[in-house]
């Protein structure tokens, strides 16, 4: 009797209110639409990004971002006097990489250097586990995690069916190109390793530098002044006067031995910084030169003036000075390089990550900077570096390039 009691009850209650059938009506087409179409799963690959809760930082989304209209950076880091530091400051993990109008002309660019020049644009130190895992899991942040989070308008993590897995497989495509890359790669290999370098540096315009300890086990060394850092890995298609092939396997000293004054000046406190950076801190540093018909891949270009030149190349230099008045102002360019470092958190490896800008001399002096840029060249000779403007050629174009500056 009760239970027909309650069975009343019910009618009476829904014929008092009709619209809770249109509700339950409403709940089981949603649910059953919903495991119908798992793209509504907040937690399906196209919603989440792929290990999304494995230590990487978070990323701030751009919902509304046009890398079509977005132009580039903009960086003017003059300063009276060159002092050589390592001008560190801290970096948003958000910001990590940019996009901008240029992107799709420089990844088409990329693949050519890739092609022609495939053994100076990436390159790997040997075959070692923890080599390979340091990439692979830097591919998986940067593909995996940071694109789709930071620029769903440009990319998106999807599903597709691979027949070697028998079922679908996560994958990154491109709203950009239409391509589709594996987020998740096969077991670890030379040569898959050095295909995710290669899927990196044409993916994203921007270079990427891997670093491990030189030793296996963390050092005891409270200071991290006996832990050397030693180039292992790349992906670098803009080179700016240095083949980076050659430096494998150096340590960080060795690679920055044709810097005037580093040694005396900077390896202890890079060293040392280097050791203690943590996981989630990223930072950022700027840094500027002034080039000659001289492209982006510029691997084997005369741009840097050694430190140990003789008479003879000092000769030359002199020689090579363009004079006052015929400076080809149209392919004289400012370069500046966003540098920035952040220790992955497995692997504990460091990626020292670098996009290249140029800016035609016409636009500095058309922005009023023109004294600044000109004081900031003599500047060269006046730090705590002087030698600085002979590494950076400043005798061959300073003079021009201040006086079109000035005029």
């Amino acid at each position: 009797m009760a239970h027909h009691g309650y069975i009343d009850s019910l009618i009476f209650y829904i014929e008092r209110n009709p619209l809770i059938i249109v509700f339950i009506a409403l709940g089981t087409w949603l649910f059953g639409y919903w495991n119908r179409n798992p793209t509504l799963d907040p937690n399906s690959p196209e919603n989440t990004p792929h290990n999304a809760n494995n230590g990487y930082p978070p990323i701030e989304p751009l919902p509304g971002f046009n890398w079509e209209a977005t132009e580039p950076l903009s960086f003017r880091p003059f300063k009276p006097k060159y002092h050589l530091t390592m001008g560190l400051r801290q970096l948003d993990p958000s910001d990590f990489l940019q996009m901008d109008k240029t992107y799709k002309d420089r990844l088409a660019l990329r693949a050519q250097l890739l092609e022609k020049y495939h053994d100076t644009v990436v390159g790997v130190k040997g075959d070692s586990e923890r080599v390979q895992a340091a990439i692979y899991e830097l591919y998986e942040f940067v593909l995996g995690v940071y694109l789709p989070s930071r620029y769903p308008t440009m990319f998106r993590l999807t599903t597709t069916r691979d027949s070697d897995f028998k079922g679908n497989v996560p994958v990154l495509e491109s709203k950009v190109t239409g391509k589709q890359i594996p987020i998740e790669l096969p077991p670890h290999s030379p040569e898959t390793s050095r295909k995710a370098l290669e899927t990196l540096g044409t993916w994203v315009d921007e270079d990427f530098i891997i670093l491990l300890p030189e030793k296996t086990v963390p050092s005891d060394d409270a200071d991290g002044e006996d832990e050397k850092y030693v180039l292992h890995a790349y992906t670098v298609h803009f080179p700016a006067g240095f083949d980076l092939s050659k430096k494998l396997g150096r340590r960080l000293a060795e690679i920055h031995t044709p810097v005037p004054g580093y040694a005396e000046k900077l390896e202890k406190s890079m060293d040392r910084f280097f050791a203690r950076l943590e996981v989630g801190k990223f930072v950022q540093r700027v840094n500027w030169s002034v080039t000659l018909d001289t492209p982006l891949f510029a691997a084997f270009g005369m741009t840097h003036g050694r430190k140990d030149a003789g008479d003879e190349e000092r000769k030359k230099v002199v020689d090579e000075e363009i004079k006052v008045g015929e400076l080809d102002v149209d392919t004289t360019l400012l370069r500046c390089e966003r540098q920035t470092l952040h220790r992955l958190p497995h692997t504990k490896a460091l990626v020292f990550a670098v996009h290249t800008y140029t800016y035609p001399l016409q636009m500095i002096k058309d922005e009023g900077l023109g004294e600044e840029m000109a004081s900031a060249i003599d500047g060269l000779k006046e730090g705590s570096a002087p030698q600085i403007h002979w590494y950076k050629r400043g005798p061959v174009w300073g003079e021009a390039v201040k006086e079109f500056l000035r005029s």
